[in-house]
């Protein structure tokens, strides 16, 4: 049995959400843009859907639009609102430690004329607020910040920014994908234009999201075809997870509270046992998500971690995000100034109301054996006295 701590990458689908999108593959088939009642009586669920989406962001039903995830709301969000504008402002401001469902949109648009600005982030993950203000101007058509960070869990203090940019009329958009269903979201009392959520992160299916659209947001479909989802985005509805995205959401809403206490004292205990009981351990990121834990063990690479612990049948994920044979640490902790050293060996815990503390007790049980061993072997440390050696390295 595997025990999951990834859940910042993926969720289990919940049983009450499987139960609820079993019946739209077997029986509740029909096409809802169908004349036919057969057809047509599935356009009540999706409805019902749009409203359980709305309550948990404290929006409108109205406001919603359904997508296939997040990379599409954060594209449809952001190039949909520069399309709006047609080239008349041509500068847009994001952070550093976007993840690159965001990330890639700005590079591509920087290297179609806009100009991008990147505000950084202080050791604890903290966004430049100062700077963030300064950056935007006359010719700032668009800001777009997460809500909170995929790999430290850092939550930026989002409607501070969104008054910002709604003072200087600009148009502000948050990838909220990390932060929806973990922490509370009303978009009643703040002035967020357009804020992008996806199901797979939240225990609803991969392949469904919704992008909130406050009314009088102007944006150019990023799909078009048909007149689904009130002309926003075309194409037949994905009836079942979009049914499902419903259920979970309202789980979400219900269970926030728990989400906060019971898979908070998880976290902390967990982040208690490490930093206590293994060498060399460094936490990265202050004022999380109540489910992350991103840890660095110095000296050790982070997939030679994560490997040992996969032979345990623990799931985790590297926060260096090391492609093959590349020696680059994430571009979040490289940000943050995280040591080389430090960095390399990240390790992100995430987790979710499933876990226990039977599994938390374990991964501290056999964690500090996996980093002694690999320090051991490490090319960081001499060998003869056990001590770092100096690196040249930032």
């Amino acid at each position: 049995m595997t025990i999951y701590l990834d859940n910042n990458a993926t969720t289990m689908v919940a049983p009450e959400v499987v139960e609820v999108m079993h019946p739209f593959w077997t029986e509740l088939y029909g096409n809802p843009s169908s004349i036919h009642n057969f057809g047509g009586q599935v356009g009540s669920h999706i409805t019902n859907a749009r409203t359980q989406v709305a309550a948990v962001l404290g929006a409108d039903p109205s406001e919603i639009v359904f997508t296939s995830g997040g990379s599409e709301s954060n594209n449809m969000a952001i190039r949909g609102t520069l399309e709006s504008m047609a080239g008349r402002k041509r500068h847009i401001v994001t952070s550093r430690v976007e993840h690159p469902a965001v990330r890639g949109v700005f590079q591509h648009l920087a290297n179609n004329g806009y100009r991008v600005t990147e505000i950084g982030v202080d050791r604890d993950g903290a966004l430049d607020i100062d700077e963030l203000e300064k950056a935007i101007g006359p010719e700032t058509a668009l800001v777009s910040i997460m809500w909170a960070n995929n790999e430290t869990g850092v939550i930026f203090p989002i409607e501070r920014i969104a008054h910002i940019c709604h003072d200087r009329g600009v148009v502000f958009h948050t990838d909220a994908v990390q932060a929806a269903g973990k922490i509370p979201i009303d978009l009643g009392k703040t002035p967020i234009d357009l804020l992008s959520i996806s199901g797979h992160k939240l225990h609803a299916p991969k392949g469904v999201g919704a992008l909130f659209v406050r009314k009088a947001t102007k944006m150019v479909p990023l799909i078009i075809g048909g007149h689904q989802e009130n002309g926003r985005r075309a194409g037949t509805e994905n009836i079942a997870s979009i049914v499902g995205l419903g259920k979970a959401a309202e789980l979400a809403k219900t269970g926030v509270d728990a989400e906060n206490n019971q898979v908070r004292a998880l976290r902390d205990r967990l982040e208690k046992g490490l930093l206590s009981h293994c060498k060399d351990a460094l936490l990265n990121g202050k004022n999380r998500l109540p489910n992350t834990l991103n840890i660095s063990f110095k000296y050790i690479e982070g997939e030679s971690i994560l490997l040992m612990l996969d032979e345990l049948s623990i799931a985790a994920s590297s926060g260096s995000a090391c492609a093959s044979g590349s020696l680059e640490p994430s571009h979040v902790l490289r940000a943050m100034g995280v040591p080389f050293t430090a960095a390399h060996g990240s390790i992100r815990f995430s987790l979710s109301r499933f876990n226990t503390q039977k599994e938390i007790d374990f991964l501290i049980e056999k964690m500090p054996g996996i980093v002694d061993r690999l320090r051991d072997i490490s090319p960081f440390i001499d060998n003869e006295t056990g001590k770092p050696l100096e690196l040249a390295l930032s």
